[in-house]
C-alpha cells in the first residue's frame, strides 16, 4: 500500500453537531494508491491545493453555527396571543382597596389554615431577589419569601410554618382558584381584570415596568423595541403592553424571568422587559447587562388570594394578611427586607400607604 493518500477533491471535512457538542469528522478517502492529478511534480502532494484546504477549513478547525435550543416551554409569537391581561385603564375600576385588618385572633380569621398547622404559599423559584434558590444552601430565599414568613409568624408564631410551591406566571391564578395554595406572592400586580377572579391584599410594593438590553445595544426605551425580539413571562402585564404599545415585533413568552436571562445572553432575543424589582434581580447576575429608558406604568404588587365564597370564606385570610403588612411596615421590618433584596433599585421609598374598602359600622 502506498504511503501517500489522495487529496484535493478527496478531501472533504463533515460536520456534525449533537446535543451542542461540535464534531469535526475529516473523512480522507482513497487512502490506498496515488492521485496523478493531485500529485507535485516532485511526487508529493500538490502544495496550492495544500493550501487552499488548510486556508477554507481554518487551520484544521471548521466553523459552525450551532443553535441552542430555547427554554423548555417556550413560546416565539409576532401576534398577541389570547388571555393576556387588560392593561388598558378602567376608569370604573379602583383595583387597590382591600379588607380592613381586624382585631380578630388567628384562630378565628384563619381557622382552617391553624388546623392544618402550615401556610401554603405559592411563588415563583427562579425570580432572583424575590423568590430563588440559595446556590450555597439550596433554600428559598428573597423579598417574597420574606414576606412569607412574615406571614406565617404571624398566624403560628412560628415563620418555618410554611410550605412554598412553585408557579408559573400563568398557573397562579388557577392555582387559587382550585384551592392548591392559600396566597399567591409572586410579584403579581393588581389589576382589575384580574379582581373578577381573585381577591388581593393591600399593595406591598410599587414597581414600574421598564426595558432591559446589552449594554451598547443603542435599545434605551420602550419605542426602540419595534421590530426586535423581546423577552417576556408569559400571562404577565409586561406581555399586554408590548403588544399594546408596539406594532411590529417578536415576543419569546417563557415560563420564568430565569428563562429571559439564559435567552437574552445566548442572543436569542434583543431585549427583557417586566417590573424594575425583577430586572435589579436579573441584572445582578449579569454586569453586561443594564436598564434603560424612563419607568413605565406603575405596577402595585399583592398577595394574592382566592376569592371568598359561601364555602371558603377567606375574607379573614385578607385581613390576616393585611395585619401582617400593617405591622412589617410599622415596625420597620420592611425597610430591612427592602435593604436586603432591593437596594439596587436605589433608596427606599417606603411601603405602599394602603386604602382599605369601605365598611358599614358594626
Amino acid at each position: 500500500m502506498s504511503p501517500r493518500i489522495r487529496w484535493g477533491a478527496g478531501r472533504r471535512a463533515a460536520r456534525v453537531v449533537t446535543g451542542g457538542v461540535v464534531v469535526a469528522a475529516l473523512a480522507i478517502g482513497g487512502a490506498c494508491g496515488v492521485d496523478d492529478e493531485a500529485r507535485g511534480g516532485d511526487g508529493g502532494p500538490d502544495r496550492d491545493a495544500i493550501a487552499a484546504a488548510t486556508e477554507s477549513d481554518h487551520v484544521g478547525i471548521p466553523e459552525v453555527s450551532a443553535v441552542m435550543p430555547l427554554p423548555a416551554g417556550a413560546v416565539v409569537g409576532t401576534e398577541g396571543p389570547s388571555g393576556l391581561p387588560q392593561v388598558t385603564p378602567d376608569e370604573s375600576c379602583d383595583p387597590l382597596p382591600s379588607l380592613r385588618p381586624d382585631d380578630a385572633s388567628p384562630e378565628e380569621r384563619v381557622p382552617r389554615i391553624r388546623q392544618r398547622g402550615r401556610l401554603i404559599v405559592g411563588l415563583d423559584q427562579g425570580s432572583n431577589l424575590f423568590s430563588f434558590r440559595d446556590p450555597g444552601t439550596g433554600q428559598l430565599t428573597g423579598f417574597d419569601v420574606d414576606l412569607a414568613r412574615e406571614i406565617a409568624q404571624d398566624i403560628f408564631g412560628d415563620p418555618s410554618q410554611v410550605e412554598f410551591r412553585s408557579l408559573t406566571s400563568v398557573n397562579r391564578i388557577e392555582a387559587l382558584e382550585n384551592n392548591e395554595v392559600d396566597v399567591v406572592i409572586r410579584s403579581m400586580s393588581i389589576t382589575c381584570a384580574r379582581r373578577e377572579r381573585i381577591t388581593f391584599s393591600a399593595p406591598y410594593f410599587q414597581a414600574y415596568q421598564r426595558v432591559l438590553a446589552v449594554r451598547g445595544s443603542g435599545i434605551t426605551e420602550i419605542e426602540h423595541l419595534e421590530g426586535r425580539r423581546v423577552c417576556v413571562a408569559a400571562g404577565t402585564t409586561s406581555a399586554s403592553r408590548l403588544w399594546a404599545e408596539l406594532d411590529r415585533l417578536t415576543v419569546l413568552s417563557v415560563n420564568t424571568w430565569a428563562d429571559c436571562l439564559v435567552a437574552i445572553q445566548q442572543n436569542q432575543v434583543d431585549a427583557i422587559t417586566t417590573d424594575d424589582a425583577i430586572l435589579v434581580g436579573i441584572t445582578a447576575q449579569d454586569p453586561y447587562l443594564e436598564i434603560v429608558g424612563p419607568q413605565l406604568n406603575a405596577e402595585p404588587y399583592g398577595v394574592g388570594i382566592a376569592k371568598s365564597t359561601p364555602d371558603d370564606n377567606t375574607d379573614g385570610l385578607v385581613r390576616q394578611v393585611n395585619s401582617t403588612l400593617e405591622r412589617i411596615r410599622a415596625d420597620g421590618t420592611w425597610n430591612r427586607m427592602y435593604s436586603t433584596w432591593l437596594s439596587g433599585l436605589g433608596p427606599s421609598p417606603g411601603m405602599p400607604v394602603p386604602t382599605y374598602v369601605p365598611e358599614e359600622p358594626r
